[in-house]
């Protein structure tokens, strides 16, 4: 983007350079005050527009810059879910093969008390 400005920029230059002066030329051989007067109105004309494209370019880098700051937090923030959610995801797990192995080592042991019942019981008869 800066090199086709810059060209932009050489190619007006040298516009201005090549175009003949318009002919008013007086009589000691500089230029007449109209004529004066017109390039300085060019000239002026010309840097209020380079000035205005240096604003505009401005404005787009802040622009930019600004969204590629909210693009880094939300990445920071998606990042950080995910954690979270991986983190959950494995503690869930956890909790499940908790449970079933408190749920099998209790089966075991209401089995274990069966049997002993079952054996009092059959000893009494």
């Amino acid at each position: 983007m800066m090199q086709t400005q810059r060209q932009g920029y050489e190619q007006q230059q040298s516009m201005i350079q090549s175009v003949p002066n318009s002919g008013s030329l007086s009589f000691n051989g500089s230029l007449s005050k109209e004529d004066e007067e017109m390039s300085k109105s060019a000239l002026t004309s010309f840097k209020a527009k380079e000035e205005e494209i240096e604003k505009k370019k401005l404005e787009v880098r802040e622009k930019v810059q600004l969204q590629l700051g909210r693009v880094e937090e939300e990445t920071k923030r998606l990042a950080l879910i995910r954690e979270e959610r991986e983190y959950r995801e494995a503690l869930d797990a956890f909790n499940e093969k908790n449970k079933e192995k408190l749920v099998s080592e209790s089966e075991k042991l209401r089995m274990k008390k069966l049997e002993e019942l079952s054996k009092s019981i059959d000893s009494i008869h």
